[in-house]
C-alpha cells in the first residue's frame, strides 16, 4: 500500500459515514434526514400541503445545516489563514458530535416526540453539516460525500464518453473520472445498506457504525500526507 493510499481511502470512509448516519437516522428519527438535506424539505412540503403536523425536525434541519456549514467554512478559513491544516481538525470535530449524537440517541431513543429528542436529530445533522463543508475545503477535488445525485450524474456523462470511443483521449478521461466517482457512490450505497441492517437489528445503537468511522477517518490522516 502507497503511502498516499490512506488520503484515497478518506472519501469512501467518509461517504459510509454519510449513508450509514442519514439511513440510520431516518429509519430511527421519524424519516429525519441528516445527511440529505433536500429529502427533509420534500417531506416538510408534503406534510405542510396534506395538513399534517410538521414534525419540528423537518423545520429546524435546513436552517441548521446552514448555519454550521457557514460556521464550520469561517472556522476552516481562519484556521487555514494561521496556516493550520484543516482536515484533521475538522475530522475530530465530526467525530466528537457523532459521538454526541450516539450517546443522546441512545438515552432518549424513548422519547422521540422530545425537545431533547430534537436537539438529538440537530447535532446528527451538524455532524453531517460539518463533513459536508470538510470535503469542500479540505478535500477539494473530491466528489460529494454525502450527496450522490450529482455523483451519479457524473459517473453516467463520463460512462457516455467512455462508450462513445470518439476520441481516446476523452476516453481516458473519463475513465478516470469514473474511478474517482465510483468509490464514493459504492461507499454511500453500502453504508445505506449497513445502516439498515444494523438499525432494524440495535435501533439507534447503530450510530455506533458511523461513529467508529469516523474515528477510523481521523487515524487515516494520521498516517497519510499532511492536508489542507
Amino acid at each position: 500500500m502507497g503511502p498516499d493510499a490512506p488520503a484515497r481511502a478518506l472519501p469512501l470512509v467518509l461517504s459510509l459515514i454519510a449513508g450509514s448516519t442519514d439511513t440510520i437516522s431516518f429509519l430511527g428519527l421519524n424519516g429525519l434526514f441528516t445527511a440529505h438535506i433536500t429529502g427533509n424539505v420534500v417531506i416538510l412540503a408534503a406534510h405542510l400541503i396534506t395538513g399534517d403536523p410538521a414534525i419540528v425536525s423537518y423545520v429546524l434541519a435546513v436552517p441548521v445545516f446552514m448555519a454550521v456549514l457557514l460556521l464550520t467554512s469561517l472556522f476552516a478559513n481562519e484556521l487555514e489563514r494561521s496556516g493550520v491544516a484543516t482536515l484533521r481538525i475538522l475530522l475530530l470535530l465530526q467525530l466528537m458530535l457523532l459521538v454526541g449524537f450516539l450517546m443522546l440517541s441512545v438515552v432518549y431513543a424513548a422519547r422521540l416526540d422530545s425537545a431533547l429528542a430534537v436537539v438529538t436529530g440537530m447535532i446528527g445533522v451538524a455532524a453531517m453539516a460539518v463533513q459536508t463543508a470538510l470535503v469542500q475545503v479540505s478535500l477539494k477535488g473530491t466528489p460529494s460525500t454525502g450527496v450522490m445525485t450529482t455523483n451519479v450524474t457524473h459517473f453516467v456523462v463520463a460512462l457516455a464518453e467512455l462508450l462513445a470511443r470518439s476520441d481516446p483521449d476523452m476516453a481516458e478521461k473519463a475513465r478516470k473520472r469514473m474511478s474517482h466517482i465510483f468509490p464514493v457512490i459504492a461507499g454511500f450505497v453500502l453504508g445505506c445498506a449497513l445502516g439498515a441492517a444494523l438499525e432494524e437489528a440495535w435501533g439507534l445503537r447503530s450510530l455506533a457504525l458511523p461513529t467508529a468511522l469516523a474515528l477510523l477517518a481521523v487515524m487515516l490522516t494520521r498516517v497519510s500526507a499532511p492536508a489542507n
